[in-house]
């Protein structure tokens, strides 16, 4: 452990190098960030739009951009429902909200509280017993369950403690969701921490004026050693704990994900007993209790070993101090005391053969790579692990596909929100958008620009549908929406415009329209996207990774395609073989929608290449430009059997079986619809073509057979 100075600094500075390759270094821990806090911020205006209770924060390693690709972080999603007052002093109670006093006395553990329900007509105890979640103590008081977190359950694909475990989208990583309730005013149990000063003089005064201002909540969970565990409520300072982390430097994070990675590799090989954040709690003690100075590339295993050093103190003791609130002891009731021996024997030796311990390290191929820094092995066979471009492409590729994946995700709750409502609640929703790009910070602007066009899109077709039902002409102002809405994506909201020139008749400015989209889709390196379904995501070619780490987040709009929506009130702007999508579902097929994940299938919704050349295919059959056509139905057919990366195969086919009809070849339409319920048996309105084929093969046999006898 204590080698000579001039032996730890060397390999610290090649430890520092390598975690640099990998990416934790600033340029990607900002490009992580700021990924996160965009999809946060689009979470936040979509609650807005559509006046909905909660807020969703983003916390957890992926915001803070301490992680790697090889730690495969989850994301912590914090789901705030507002209409709850969680309060500490009675001065705090607000008329008309769930108010809920925080108590804390010699029943509760620390860093927990009981939730005394408060009448939310007067700031008085309330005395009537609401539902199952709430029970009277000996005291009278009625309190809190925190088992009411069940009901947020539904629809959740598993529960891990007080949070909901969502598996990710199409391939995206997990969303571990916790429900929290807010208060505003910065829990009593932690006011010793705004006037605590360490040596390392951090955190700074400024930055704890901060952290208290953002005051605290309360999750649904109580103590591993609590005598009331389903009364108690965890008191949590997480804001003020991402801000923190948030100004931590670059040698520090690079300690954290180190800690991450010994804690992975070495002590919770098979089951967790200490967590991340217990190691993060005591990365922030070490920097509260050490000299500023220490913190440098160049010391960094000294660091890590210091750390340790602490961590195995802390299980010695069987104690990890909350590094806000001490009382909150995070290690209590955690492991058993074979357990800990077992701990306390592996941190023994990690700190007594750091270094060969570092070596192997198979995380990110942390081990390889600094053995090679080492001269241990040949520089030559560096070729066995990815190199620094190549993890940069993937980290940043990753952080454009979660952006557009989240742009996609909130375009289709916003809609899905909207469901039966009238254009006026459409128009409230873009005027509330509206005061993002005006009003906003600059996250909100940003998101703002990737949400806005999509919205535009989605409005201004609805007007279009409406003044097509009237007179067959797509009023000006749905004419100035479509236009504000073009620059969504490579495509979708262009294919909407050109399909609603279609409606209309208009063949050659759809014509138009459709060439150049079709034009600068095969300019740029694009990748589908859809949120509707829960599949991997498809090829990505290796030109859409060099863009990705070339280019800022703002060139998405230039390399993604989204599926094209239309919801009901957009029917009279959708082409007639596509609005049997909207009608997919029997009575008895509704029985195998999922409540929370299926209704896009009350929509029409298709690819953006195969709708292009469906669109092309019908507007030069009416040109009667019979070559084109025919390339169309082509580029149709090829698209469908090739591009891996479709996710609405189903509804390819299905228009794809229509086109066959209209080209009188009915043998081909049947086999495609049979392929399309290959894809999907259930909810697919091929079942209906195919009773529509049928039916017209019987009404043509009629047919002949009255001319047979009429001969």
């Amino acid at each position: 452990m204590f080698q000579e100075p001039d032996y730890r600094e060397n390999l610290s500075l090649m430890l520092s190098e390598v975690l640099h390759d990998i990416g934790v270094n600033e340029r990607i821990v900002m490009r992580r960030r700021r990924g996160v806090m965009l999809r946060e911020t689009m979470s936040n205006i979509r609650c807005r739009l559509t006046d909905q209770n909660g807020t969703n924060f983003y916390l957890g390693s992926q915001s803070e951009g301490t992680t790697t690709i090889g730690l495969h972080s989850d994301i912590d999603i914090l789901a705030f429902i507002r209409d709850y007052n969680i309060i500490q002093d009675w001065s705090e109670w607000e008329h008309g909200k769930l108010n809920y006093l925080m108590i804390q006395d010699e029943n509760t553990t620390p860093g927990y509280c009981f939730l005394q329900l408060l009448r939310d007509d007067a700031p008085l105890s309330a005395t009537v017993f609401p539902d199952e979640h709430h029970i009277t103590d000996r005291r009278g008081r009625i309190l809190y369950k925190n088992t009411v977190k069940n009901e947020f359950l539904e629809g959740a694909d598993q529960q891990h403690g007080p949070s909901i475990v969502e598996q990710g989208k199409s391939g995206l990583c997990d969303r571990d969701k916790v429900i929290a309730y807010p208060c505003k005013s910065w829990p009593q149990s932690a006011s010793g921490w705004l006037d605590r000063q360490g040596i390392g003089r951090w955190p700074t005064q400024e930055m704890r004026r901060y952290g208290a201002s953002t005051g605290c909540f309360v999750v649904p969970t109580g103590s591993k050693v609590s005598i009331y565990p389903e009364l108690e409520w965890r008191i949590s300072t997480s804001f003020t704990e991402r801000f923190l982390m948030l100004n931590l430097n670059i040698p520090q994070i690079r300690c954290y994900v180190l800690l991450k990675m010994i804690l992975k590799s070495f002590l919770n090989p098979h089951e967790i007993n200490i967590s991340s954040f217990m190691c993060k709690t005591v990365l922030l003690q070490c920097i509260e209790n050490t000299e500023s100075g220490i913190w440098k590339d160049n010391n960094l295993f000294t660091c890590l070993t210091y750390c340790l050093l602490e961590l195995h103190s802390s299980v010695q003791n069987e104690c990890c101090s909350h590094f806000i609130i001490p009382e909150n002891n995070v290690m209590a009731g955690q492991f058993t005391a074979e357990t800990k021996h077992d701990l306390s024997k592996s941190i023994c030796k990690l700190i007594q053969n750091d270094r060969q311990q570092l070596l192997s390290i198979d995380i990110d191929h942390l081990g390889h790579r600094l053995q090679v820094k080492l001269n241990r092995i040949p520089h030559g066979v560096y070729y066995l692990v990815p190199s620094s471009l190549e993890i940069y492409e993937n980290v940043l590729m990753s952080g454009n596909i979660n952006i557009a994946n989240g742009i996609s995700a909130q375009h289709e709750y916003v809609i899905n929100h909207l469901h039966n409502k009238n254009i006026r609640t459409m128009k409230q929703y873009v005027g509330k958008l509206m005061t993002f790009s005006d009003n906003g910070n600059r996250l909100e602007h940003a998101a703002f620009m990737f949400l806005g066009p999509l919205l535009f899109t989605t409005y201004g077709s609805i007007l279009a549908s409406s003044s097509i039902a009237e007179n067959n002409q797509v009023s000006p102002q749905a004419l100035v929406w479509l236009s504000a809405g073009l620059n969504s994506d490579i495509s979708s909201s262009r294919l909407k415009l050109a399909s609603v020139f279609y409606s209309t008749g208009d063949m050659e400015k759809a014509e138009l329209i459709l060439r150049h989209t079709e034009q600068q889709y095969y300019s740029y390196p694009v990748l589908p996207f859809c949120s509707c379904h829960n599949q991997p995501p498809g090829a990505v070619t290796s030109e859409f990774k060099r863009v990705c780490n070339e280019q800022s987040e703002d060139y998405i709009k230039h390399i993604t395609a989204f599926c094209v929506r239309f919801i009901q009130g957009e029917i009279n702007c959708v082409p007639h073989e596509l609005q049997y999508e909207m009608f997919r579902s029997t009575q008895h097929d509704m029985i195998h929608r999922h409540e929370y994940k299926d209704f896009w299938m009350n929509w029409a919704v298709v690819d953006s290449l195969p709708f292009l050349y469906f669109l092309q295919y019908k507007i030069y059959r009416h040109l009667e430009r019979h070559q084109n056509k025919q390339l169309a139905l082509c580029k149709l057919f090829r698209t469908i059997a090739t591009d891996k990366n479709l996710r609405h195969r189903e509804t390819a086919f299905n228009i794809l079986g229509q086109c066959m009809e209209q080209e009188n070849r009915p043998q081909q339409a049947f086999k495609c619809y049979m392929l399309s319920l290959q894809q999907r048996a259930r909810n697919n309105a091929a079942n209906f073509h195919i009773c529509k084929l049928f039916s017209g093969f019987m009404i043509t046999g009629e047919a002949n057979k009255n001319d047979q006898k009429k001969v």
